[in-house]
């Protein structure tokens, strides 16, 4: 590409201008007019290719008369409201197209309204299927901007992407200014996911509350008790959304009793939580393992890379002594058959009270 169609091209797509472009204009704005010639004795390079690169962002103009062709500077505001003017008419009719639809589908409103009503009083549309990534995501934004009481949230699979906590962070910051309370259970795993972890930091400085479990979740939301939003077995992105009482019932137990089990997850982590973390990890695979359940189902199921279960798994191999996964599912299950009952409860006439 020619040096002068190079500058025009980089001045259209919004670039910085180039040095000689700078100095050619530092020069113009100093007199009233000038010839390239002039420029070019007076800056020691050829003012060509600076004149079409500032000519093409609206900075300089030709002057009127005859003989060599002459410019003039041209002020920046007033270069910026011509180079502009095509966009800002771009945009009004975009705005206008978006009035016109927003027009059109509105008019649609009665209509949903009136059938969602005599669906609702016939006992359908209580479960519904949202398949589209982008439209359950919309779905979660609507609800939790009417949500007034609570947010339960149960987010098995470990650590979450750094762009998905960007995205929920303002979304939840203004939940909680609400006074809307907000619980959310992770899996132990997402302790170790940096970006999960300044999250929590941040919900919890605000009042937010997260607790941590190593297995059992099931991914889904909870608005004010009345709907709620399930994750569909292979089906990424898809959710069910639940609006019969019984059914939000029963995902409200479901996250009670995980909740009570499940520890707080405190962003800065002591040696002896992370051990007892640990252990629970390995327990936990162990008891799966026992079950016979492959490396990469255990994996998933406590949310961590098949590679990090792998390594667990070896390390269990090597302290029962196992030369294989079915050996050491085997001596496993064993092992569970042969330890001792709990001791029974104390009499309840005689228990402590409990604090």
């Amino acid at each position: 590409m020619p040096v002068d169609a190079e500058g025009a091209d980089r001045t259209e797509r919004g670039g910085d201008l180039s040095p000689a472009a700078r100095r050619l204009y530092a020069y113009a704005v100093e007199r009233p007019v000038f010839t390239a010639a002039e420029a070019t004795a007076a800056l020691g390079v050829r003012a060509g290719a600076a004149i079409t690169e500032l000519a093409a962002g609206h900075l300089l103009q030709r002057a009127p008369g005859t003989g060599p062709e002459r410019w003039t500077a041209v002020a920046p505001r007033a270069a910026a409201a011509r180079a502009l003017a095509p966009l800002a008419l771009l945009v009004r009719e975009t705005h206008d197209e978006m009035d016109r639809l927003r027009g059109r589908l509105e008019a649609l409103v009665p209509a949903y309204e009136a059938g969602a009503a005599h669906r609702d009083l016939s006992g359908a549309g209580r479960l519904e299927l949202v398949t589209d990534l982008g439209a359950v995501r919309g779905l979660i934004t609507e609800l939790a901007a009417g949500c007034e009481r609570e947010l339960l949230t149960s987010q098995p699979g470990g650590g979450r992407p750094q762009e998905t906590l960007e995205e929920a962070v303002g979304r939840d910051e203004s939940l909680l200014a609400r006074g809307v309370r907000m619980r959310t259970i992770y899996q132990h795993t997402a302790r170790y996911s940096r970006p999960t972890a300044a999250y929590v930091e941040r919900v919890t400085a605000l009042g937010a509350q997260v607790r941590t479990l190593g297995d059992g979740l099931m991914r889904m939301l909870i608005f004010d008790g009345r709907t709620g939003l399930m994750a569909v077995p292979d089906r990424t992105g898809a959710a069910l959304v639940v609006r019969e009482p019984s059914v939000v019932h029963f995902m409200t137990a479901a996250f009670e009793r995980s909740w009570l089990g499940a520890q707080p997850f405190a962003t800065t982590v002591s040696p002896e939580a992370a051990r007892s973390i640990s252990d629970e990890l390995r327990q936990t695979i162990v008891q799966l393992l026992s079950e016979g359940l492959e490396d990469k189902v255990i994996a998933r199921r406590l949310g961590m890379s098949e590679r990090t279960c792998q390594r667990h798994i070896a390390e269990i191999m090597r302290a029962v002594g196992a030369k294989s996964r079915f050996q050491a599912g085997y001596l496993l299950s064993a092992a569970a058959d042969r330890r001792p009952d709990p001791d029974p409860d104390p009499d309840p006439g005689t228990a402590e009270p409990v604090r």
